[in-house]
């Protein structure tokens, strides 16, 4: 029985990997990949790690436990903070957690002390972005409560950019963290080993600026679907479709373009317009808003999205196409995140070496082209 897919090609996110990590490695920068957008997806963190990246990062225990569960030995960052009751599965998973709050950590030091062991905390401070991090007046009282707590390791400084506020990173806040950091190190007599200056929106700032004291930045949507999360733009010389959709039509049948009847809020609210345009070919997949946002699909040459209810996915397609034919899409970070969650899509993997896209994506003004060498190259794919 065909059912909704996404087709996951390992080697396009190993290639990514390599590239970036060769890139921000002449920036003194190491990559943390980041699998939440994969569930935690062994196979994603094995060709991250191919790629080169120096650890893995997610924002989930149950994500980093499955990565622990199928053997992988990379160090693991929780990148969000574990509630309390959290902290013996935080510090059993993961060697560094993200922090803000010191009830956090003094439960983090009791599980360790638990298990005989230590655990790392990287302190993360609010820049701007509005979203987890203690304020930097704040930063030098909790980073020496921390470097004195027992089976606690202060691993370092951490921030986040725009994800909620869209805070561009920029010299100012990054060297901001920079400051703070030399300053811990003086007040404090200790070292700071990362120094996490963001995700993949740092990218630019990275490229165009002097890192300073930034060492580390948490690089997710960049490896996996190859854009700029401030532009959603292709990174030059990056696979931008490591992932793709499948879906089998259900239904293709002629019909108007124009509503009948009396209209009031459909499923999901105020529905689009509809002006006629005479009769079209309306093509239904087997996929709704339960599994995917559909404002994040590219669909193929002569496919559109018209609209999308909780178990069917819309289209206007050229021709009529049997029940069962499969039409494939593009994802955005919005898209994947969705539909990697859906129970209802399953998940294959391709690792047929290939050559990277001979068309590549337009030039991006801070990315430029970094291509590994592959074995036996093949055209890819569009």
């Amino acid at each position: 029985m065909t059912c909704p897919r996404v087709e996951i090609d390992l080697d396009k996110i190993e290639e990514n990997a390599r590239a970036l990590v060769t890139l921000l490695s002449g920036r003194g920068i190491d990559v943390t990949g980041v699998t939440k957008a994969t569930l935690g997806s062994p196979e994603v963190a094995k060709a991250m790690i191919a790629g080169g990246v120096v650890r893995l990062g997610d924002s989930r225990l149950e994500n980093l436990e499955i990565l622990r569960a199928a053997g992988i030995q990379a160090p693991l960052t929780l990148l969000r903070s574990p509630t309390p009751d959290q902290a013996d599965r935080a510090v059993a998973c993961a060697s560094i957690s993200q922090v803000s709050e010191i009830e956090v950590v003094k439960a983090l030091s009791a599980a360790a002390g638990r298990l005989g062991g230590s655990h790392g905390v990287v302190l993360m401070v609010e820049l701007g972005d509005l979203r987890e991090g203690v304020l930097p007046g704040d930063v030098l009282d909790l980073a020496r409560h921390m470097s004195r707590t027992p089976h606690i390791m202060l691993a370092g400084l951490g921030t986040n950019l725009a994800c909620r506020a869209g805070v561009v990173p920029s010299t100012d806040n990054m060297g901001e963290l920079s400051a703070l950091v030399s300053r811990l190190e003086v007040e404090l007599d200790l070292h700071l080993p990362i120094v996490s200056g963001g995700n993949s929106a740092n990218l630019q700032w990275a490229i165009a600026a002097p890192a300073g004291r930034v060492n580390d930045l948490r690089l997710g949507e960049s490896i996996l679907l190859g854009c700029d999360p401030l532009t959603r733009k292709p990174l030059h010389g990056l696979h931008t479709d490591a992932f793709s959709l499948v879906v089998p039509v259900i239904e293709s049948l002629a019909k108007p373009t124009a509503p009948r009847g009396d209209t009031g809020e459909a499923a999901f609210g105020v529905p689009t317009p509809m002006h006629e345009r005479g009769t079209i070919v309306q093509t239904i997949v087997s996929i709704g808003r339960q599994d995917v946002d559909p404002e994040g699909l590219t669909p193929p040459l002569g496919v559109s999205v018209l609209a999308a209810s909780s178990d069917h996915l819309v289209l206007e397609t050229q021709n009529r196409l049997a029940p069962g034919e499969e039409i494939r899409f593009g994802l955005d970070y919005s898209a994947l995140l969705r539909v990697m969650t859906s129970p209802f899509v399953v998940t294959s993997f391709t690792t047929t070496k290939r050559h990277p896209p001979s068309l590549s994506p337009p030039p991006s003004p801070f990315l430029p082209p970094v291509i590994p060498p592959v074995v036996n190259p093949t055209p890819a794919i569009p």
